[in-house]
């Protein structure tokens, strides 16, 4: 691995990767994002993981994704990915899209899993201690529990950008009809301005 303060991202790296806007937004993501879901935890080699993120960002890759239990051992996925950040991306945090999810069982008890506002409010404060960061680009629903009504989540996670824990909201794998509940027009009415993305693909709310 390069010496931690001595890496310069590629020049040429947003020659190597084309870059399409995200539904109805002005937000661009690359065609290629990284995902940390494995080999970024807490049993993986940091080096090897530090100089994947690297070879991504020298080529183009700008949409780091993240969850607060990717691993293992769940939360040290963001944890690395704060350090490495610390240590190798000071200056290149505008030049990166971040983003994190929530709602799969992270601690125990009834509120450590799920998509309530208890849950998902207290899931973003832990992330972004864990990364460092001071806000998220996108930030995401991990998932539909079946139970918290949709529209609590939707309110929840408006509410987070408000308090700019977050650029943008989305959703992720919620089922068809929960997905075309939030495009209603009463959840518009009720819960701010959404644009429809396409089934159960993320929606943003900026």
């Amino acid at each position: 691995m390069e010496n931690s303060f001595s890496y310069q991202p590629a020049a040429g790296r947003y020659e190597r990767m084309p870059y399409k806007y995200c539904g109805k937004s002005g937000l661009q993501l690359p065609l290629i994002s990284l995902g940390l879901w494995h080999n970024f935890g807490s049993v993986d080699n940091f080096d090897v993981a530090t100089d994947m993120i690297k070879y991504a960002f020298d080529h183009g890759v700008t949409h780091f994704d993240l969850a607060n239990n990717y691993g293992p051992v769940p939360g040290s996925a963001e944890t690395n990915f704060g350090r490495i950040l610390r240590e190798n991306f000071q200056g290149y945090r505008d030049e990166m899209i971040i983003s994190s999810k929530a709602g799969h069982e992270m601690w125990a008890g009834p509120y450590g899993g799920n998509s309530s506002r208890k849950n998902l409010m207290a899931s973003i404060d832990q992330s972004l201690r864990r990364t460092g960061l001071e806000y998220f680009d996108i930030f995401y629903s991990h998932r539909y529990d079946g139970v918290t009504p949709v529209e609590e989540t939707i309110q929840t996670l408006i509410d987070i950008v408000k308090q700019g824990k977050a650029l943008y909201i989305g959703i992720s794998k919620y089922p068809p009809e929960q997905c075309l509940s939030v495009h209603s027009p009463s959840a518009i009415q009720a819960y701010g301005r959404l644009w429809r993305h396409g089934l159960c693909r993320p929606w943003l709310y900026p």
